[in-house]
């Protein structure tokens, strides 16, 4: 099957077929979490959004780079030039060293997105470990006459970038309303215009995270980190850049510009893509209003707006179940369905283990031969229609229903052609497993099943039944675990 991938590109506002630059090979950057809290369910969103088109690309055989940056440094409060870092504030409260802080939440970041089977990406790096690039990109903007140094800060010159650009053309922004909209700001006094952004900040005496510049001890801006790392690895430009739709403005709008401002000279990548916000009863989830879930209050349960605990593949195919650009509300009742409907798609994968087909008793049936690889055909055109996961995961359901009746006896097995059987099995799963990234969750707990186990073993051993007694034994040896038989009772060990 010819897969043709559509995708919408924020930039144009469309969706395009998706060509890469260099073809088999794939350029994909996506912004990562800033490191000071947490990982949340807004993050999973975004993670797993990005996650299933790395694995889709690799399915369509592309040879995919994927960096994803970790923000160690130089975001401040409300995403603004003003007031303290992040990293840092968490860390002064604390009284830790702020990279003790990065590393403790990029362990929980990591150890909890990994929980929901998101891959890892190719190349994972921190701001801080590429103050050099950064430095040497703002020398560029700076030598191209759209940026300028005000007491050891240097800032990007928005309307001296406007007059022969377009400053907006990502998020849709215009230039005179932004300016018309823009209060002055207390402290912002060293910046020529409103707009204008940190490229690099002088660190105050009592800043800690501070590197050594052209224009004296600072920290760079936010909006830079992205487009030097994304630079240093996937060049001048490249094919995908994502993230989170609240970062389309400022974040992302701010790196275009860079990248367009230094000797790039480019919109850094071909297709912006930007997953939507995940809402709570219709409001944006976010941390000032106090409504935002992190994922281990999700895994455990522990947190007033949860009903109970929800494992890591029910909060996956929670997400893969809405258009990614479309806004996802969060419900115990939706988590609940889509328990119900991760359990289904794994159901599905064990009778497909379980179904036998034998060519020499094969006597092919043409329309619904036709008809299954139809359905299989359509599974994928949810995922080539800009990575459609709902779409796709319906068509998978339709094609269970036809899987469900061949395994009851509803439908011939040996109606269908070994192409058509070999067809239908590795479409679903190819996209269950390797696409979507579902996988089967263990259900039970090994001590319950264990110590039911030793229950039959009491009673075969009572009525002497020794024949079973051997067989309970020899099975259970076989998962390395060994029943002792105790003067005050019945016992299992590991197998030493």
């Amino acid at each position: 099957m010819q897969h043709k991938l559509s995708l919408y590109n924020t930039l144009t506002r469309k969706k395009e077929v998706f060509e890469p630059l260099h073809a088999p090979f794939v350029g994909m950057y996506v912004c990562g979490p800033t490191v000071y809290g947490e990982p949340h369910l807004g993050h999973a969103r975004s993670a797993v959004t990005f996650d299933v088109l790395y694995r889709y690309l690799k399915q369509l055989n592309y040879k995919v780079r994927y960096v994803k940056n970790i923000t160690d440094v130089g975001h401040l409060e409300n995403d603004a030039d003003e007031g303290e870092d992040k990293i840092q504030k968490k860390a002064k409260l604390h009284h830790l060293e702020p990279m003790e802080v990065v590393q403790y939440y990029t362990n929980l970041y990591q150890r909890d997105i990994g929980k929901l089977n998101v891959l890892s990406p190719d190349i994972e790096p921190r701001a801080s470990g590429h103050i050099i690039e950064q430095i040497q990109m703002i020398e560029e903007i700076l030598e191209n006459g759209m940026a300028y140094i005000e007491n050891g800060s240097v800032y990007f010159d928005v309307p001296a970038y406007h007059k022969n650009h377009n400053y907006g053309k990502l998020s849709g922004r215009i230039v005179e309303d932004l300016l018309n909209n823009t209060r002055e700001l207390e402290g912002q006094g060293e910046k020529h215009s409103p707009l204008d952004f940190a490229l690099w900040k002088k660190a105050s005496p009592t800043h800690i995270m501070r590197w050594p510049s052209p224009w004296g001890d600072g920290f760079p801006g936010w909006h830079l980190e992205c487009s030097a790392m994304s630079r240093k690895y996937l060049g001048t430009m490249f094919d995908i850049h994502g993230g989170g739709l609240d970062l389309m403005f400022p974040h992302h709008e701010c790196e275009i510009a860079q990248s367009q401002a230094s000797h790039n000279h480019s919109d850094s990548a071909r297709y912006w893509i930007h997953n939507n916000m995940i809402t709570v009863n219709g409001q944006k989830m976010g941390k000032s209003l106090g409504n935002f879930i992190n994922l281990s209050d999700l895994f455990s349960g522990n947190h007033p707006m949860l009903e109970q605990a929800y494992s890591p593949m029910t909060i996956r195919f929670f997400i893969l179940q809405a258009h990614y650009r479309s806004t996802l509300d969060f419900s115990n009742e939706a988590l609940q369905a889509a328990r119900k409907g991760y359990t289904k798609l794994i159901n599905g994968l064990r009778v497909l283990e379980k179904l036998q087909y034998s060519e020499a008793e094969a006597t092919p049936d043409e329309k619904l031969n036709q008809e299954l690889l139809k359905l299989s055909e359509d599974c994928y055109r949810g995922l080539n229609d800009d990575l459609n996961t709902a779409r796709t995961i319906a068509s998978l359901f339709n094609l269970l229903k036809k899987i469900n009746s061949l395994y009851l006896g509803q439908l011939p097995i040996d109606a269908l052609s070994r192409g058509t059987f070999d067809t239908i099995r590795n479409t679903y799963n190819e996209l269950v497993l390797d696409v979507l990234g579902l996988r089967e969750e263990p259900t039970g707990d090994l001590e319950n099943m264990l110590d039911l186990v030793l229950d039959f073993y009491k009673e075969a051993k009572e009525a002497k039944a020794y024949d079973k007694v051997d067989v309970i034994r020899a099975e259970l040896k076989k998962q390395g675990i060994v029943i002792k038989d105790l003067k005050t009772g019945i016992d299992w060990a590991y197998e030493e």
